[in-house]
Parts: C-alpha cells; sequence; structure tokens
C-alpha cells in the first residue's frame, strides 16, 4: 500500500506541470489580416506586388521557417523569405511578393506559403485580375472641314473603362504639317468611368495626319493608346463670302473711278476688307484702295476706287482682300469691263448721244417750217 502511494506522487506532479504550463502557440492561431494587390487590375505583361500581412492571435511566440508565393498566370518575379524567425504573440509580419502577369484576361490565384518550424504550413490563395482593357480615345469636337493656315478646335475624350485607377494620363498631338497648341495636355488620375475632354488649336499648312497619343500608368507600368485623325480640306461653309454688285466704271479724264457695293453673304465676319484694283489697272490717287474695314454676316458696305487703263485694256479685277477671326488672309477677285471708249482711249460722254439727236431733230423742225412760210407767199 505505501510503496503504491509512492509511486502514484511522481506521476501527479508531471501531470500538474503539464497542466500549469502556458500553451504554445500553433499553426491555427496565425492567420493572414490584410492582402493588398498593387496595381488592383494588372494588364497581360504588367509587374505588381502583392503584399500579405498575418498576425499571431495566440499567446506565445510562433516559430516561422519560410514564406513563399506560388502560382501559375501570375507568377513571382523575387526570391522568397528564406527564414522568417519567430512572430511575437498578439504581433503581426508583412511579406511582399513582386510579380508579373504572363496570361491572358481573367482571375487567377497564386498561393502564400507560410511554413512552421515545428509543424504545419498556413495556405491563403491571393485572387489577382488581370483585364488588358486600354483607355478610350475619341474626338468629341472637330470642324466640318479644315482649311490650310486656318486655326481649327479639335476636342478629344479620354475615358477610363478599366476596372481600377489609371495615373498620369496625357496627351500629346503628333505628326508633321500643322502647328498646334497646346503642345500636349495633363490629365493626371482617372477614375474608373471617368473621362475628361481636352482642346487643341490645330493651324494645318497642308492636308496630313494628325495622332493623339495617349501615355498612362497601370501601377508602375507605362501603357499607350493613339487615336489618328485625318485633317483634309474642302469648302468652309461658315467662313465668311464676299460679293461685290452695283459695280459702275465712269471715267475721269485720264482716269476711271469704280463704285459698288461688297457684301457679306457669309456666316462668319469679314474684318480688314480692302478693295483694290489689280493689274494690268493702275491704282491712282485718290482711292488706290478703299478701306470698307469689318463686314459682318449679312452686312453691305460701299467702295470706290480710282485706276488708269491702257486704251487696248478692256476688262479690269477688282480684288477683295480679308481675313478671318483668326487673322488668316483670303481674297476674293471680280472681273469688271470697261466699255463705251474712243480710239484715244478716252470714252465719249454717254450724254453727248441724245444731244446731237436732239439738235438733228431741231434742225430738221426749223427747215420745215422754213419751207412752208415760203410756199405760202406764193
Amino acid at each position: 500500500m505505501g510503496t503504491g502511494h509512492h509511486g502514484l506522487l511522481p506521476v501527479l506532479l508531471i501531470v500538474v506541470c503539464l497542466l500549469a504550463s502556458p500553451a504554445a502557440a500553433g499553426p491555427e492561431d496565425v492567420t493572414v489580416t490584410s492582402v493588398v494587390v498593387d496595381p488592383l487590375v494588372l494588364m497581360q505583361d504588367d509587374s505588381g506586388t502583392i503584399t500579405v500581412v498575418v498576425q499571431n492571435n495566440g499567446p506565445t511566440p510562433v516559430q516561422v521557417g519560410r514564406a513563399r508565393l506560388y502560382g501559375d498566370g501570375v507568377v513571382p518575379v523575387s526570391e522568397p523569405y528564406p527564414s522568417v524567425g519567430v512572430i511575437g504573440a498578439g504581433t503581426g509580419r508583412t511579406f511582399s511578393f513582386a510579380v508579373r502577369a504572363d496570361a491572358p484576361d481573367g482571375t487567377y490565384y497564386p498561393v502564400f506559403h507560410l511554413d512552421f518550424r515545428e509543424n504545419g504550413t498556413l495556405r491563403y490563395p491571393v485572387p489577382v485580375r488581370v483585364d488588358g482593357t486600354p483607355l478610350s480615345v475619341t474626338v468629341a469636337g472637330r470642324p466640318e472641314t479644315f482649311s490650310s493656315g486656318r486655326e481649327a478646335a479639335i476636342t478629344v475624350n479620354v475615358g477610363n473603362p478599366r476596372p481600377n485607377a489609371a495615373s498620369g494620363v496625357q496627351v500629346t498631338p503628333q505628326g508633321t504639317g500643322f502647328t498646334v497648341t497646346p503642345a500636349g495636355a495633363f490629365i493626371g488620375n482617372l477614375a474608373p468611368d471617368g473621362s475628361r475632354a481636352v482642346v487643341f488649336n490645330l493651324t494645318p499648312a497642308g492636308e496630313t495626319n494628325v495622332t493623339f497619343h495617349v501615355a498612362w500608368r497601370n501601377g508602375l507600368n507605362t501603357h499607350t493608346t493613339d487615336l489618328a485623325l485625318p485633317v483634309s480640306f474642302g469648302e468652309d461653309k461658315r467662313r465668311a463670302d464676299l460679293v461685290a454688285s452695283n459695280i459702275e466704271v465712269v471715267p475721269e479724264g485720264d482716269l476711271y473711278r469704280a463704285t459698288g457695293d461688297v457684301a457679306n453673304a457669309g456666316l462668319e465676319s469679314a474684318r480688314s476688307v480692302l478693295v483694290t484694283p489689280g493689274a494690268p489697272a493702275m491704282p491712282a490717287d485718290p482711292y488706290r484702295v478703299y478701306v470698307v474695314g469689318t463686314l459682318d454676316p449679312d452686312d453691305v458696305a460701299p467702295f470706290e476706287v480710282t485706276f488708269r487703263a491702257g486704251a487696248d485694256v478692256t476688262e479690269i479685277p477688282l480684288i477683295i482682300d480679308y481675313r478671318d477671326s483668326d487673322g488668316n488672309p483670303f481674297s476674293v477677285t471680280v472681273p469688271v469691263s470697261l466699255e463705251n471708249r474712243t480710239a484715244e482711249g478716252t470714252a465719249a460722254p454717254a450724254v453727248l448721244v441724245p444731244a446731237a439727236v436732239a439738235g438733228a431733230l431741231a434742225l430738221a423742225a426749223a427747215l420745215a417750217v422754213l419751207w412752208y412760210l415760203r410756199r405760202r407767199r406764193r
């Protein structure tokens, strides 16, 4: 009996010691508390990072061996953590892995592994989305037609149909045969489903193509989208249209005086309107050139010019010069006929013809009266 009690005592002491010792933290006490994928959505061939935060929720430290990331489609390109060490009770540890999207659009699940030194492994699949949708670029406003040397406003709209934000967005017109202001436009961040419009003032020197080059970043990855706009010339239906009418040419000694009206039949104002006789006419004082000024749409203004012309000249051009609101020059030529001129080059005054006829009639009447009186005397 006594010997039995003495043998039981050591066993009881061992049990009490085991119950009194603190519980060791196990793998079940370590959990993943957050995962961040940057950028949020990758494009094919993009590089990014996956950051995993784990927390030891147990009462004692945990010995950890390696931490690594496995995956297909989205693959790690950085080295694993070969020896993590101790994660203290109630503390956490952060692990970052560089990855690359080697697969087409879809959702992939690279797996985070955390190996414990004593036993067990923590596995956590990380969802990573790959979406190759680029930014959209459209021309939201442009003139119906372009003209050489005339400035035209072009509105370019940049939209983001992607599920994540784009950063560093900028638009640059590229090409030759034109000048443009501004030379580029910086938009900055563009939220998902967001859009921004930018305006460029383009002045073409000839028919050409303008490429609007849009550069942007997805995380640290640079992407581009291009939009080509053909610039072809045609008749501008809104431009000022100057028409000359009621033109009369009167000779005055060795000069001619041309008068008439000039009207603006277009939809835009004509500025700095000038009327000048062109070669072979030789402008002469007092009205070598007539300054009309500005003609708004539907405006009419008179003009008067004086010039000389040789004896063999039967027609001269009247040249109407003007500018649009951008300062671009335009010109209209109106042919004017020179009529009723003598062989010496001076026109016979039209009033002499009816006067000669009246004189002849009066002389005939006087002779008739004289003849009648002589017959009565006989």
